[in-house]
C-alpha cells in the first residue's frame, strides 16, 4: 500500500464568511499543493474540505497520515465521535450535526484508505502547516470584499 503524508488547514473570515482550505500531499519525492474556497462558509467546513479534497485525490487505497490543526476533526476521528454520529443517523447526542454531507464523504474515504490523524499546533513552527495556512488564507482572500 502506498504511503502518503498529508497536511491540511482551513481559514475563514467571520464564521460564516469567506473561507479557504488547503492541503499538501507528500509521497516519496513527490509534493502536491491543492487549495480552494467558498464565498460564504464556516471554518469547520473549510477544515473538512481540506482533508476530504486531499483524500479524494488518491487514485488507489493508501496508507495516509494526516496532520491538522483542527482539534474538531482530529478528535472526531481519534475519539470515535464520527462512528457515534453515523450510528445515530448522522446526529450528535445533543442534536444536529453540522455538515453531515461532508462527514459522510469523509467516512467513505476513511473506509477506502488506512488513515491516521495527528493534531499539530497551528501557527507554530511546522513548515507544512504554515504553508497550508498561507494557501487557505490566499483562497479566503479571493472572496473577501475590498
Amino acid at each position: 500500500m502506498d504511503k502518503v503524508t498529508i497536511y491540511t488547514d482551513g481559514a475563514c473570515s467571520g464564521n460564516p464568511g469567506p473561507g479557504g482550505w488547503a492541503a499538501i500531499l507528500l509521497a516519496g519525492p513527490h509534493k502536491k499543493e491543492i487549495s480552494g474556497g467558498e464565498a460564504e462558509t464556516t471554518n469547520n467546513r473549510m477544515e473538512l474540505l481540506g482533508v476530504i479534497s486531499a483524500l479524494e485525490l488518491l487514485k488507489r487505497p493508501c496508507e495516509a497520515e494526516i496532520f491538522s490543526d483542527s482539534q474538531y476533526i482530529v478528535n472526531a476521528i481519534n475519539q470515535r465521535w464520527l462512528i457515534s454520529w453515523k450510528k445515530r443517523g448522522w446526529r450528535r447526542r445533543e442534536g444536529e450535526l453540522k455538515n453531515p454531507e461532508l462527514w459522510q464523504r469523509l467516512d467513505g474515504l476513511l473506509a477506502r484508505h488506512t488513515v491516521t490523524f495527528h493534531w499539530v499546533k497551528g501557527h507554530a513552527e511546522n513548515e507544512y502547516n504554515n504553508r497550508c495556512d498561507e494557501l487557505a488564507v490566499a483562497e479566503r482572500d479571493k472572496f473577501r470584499k475590498t
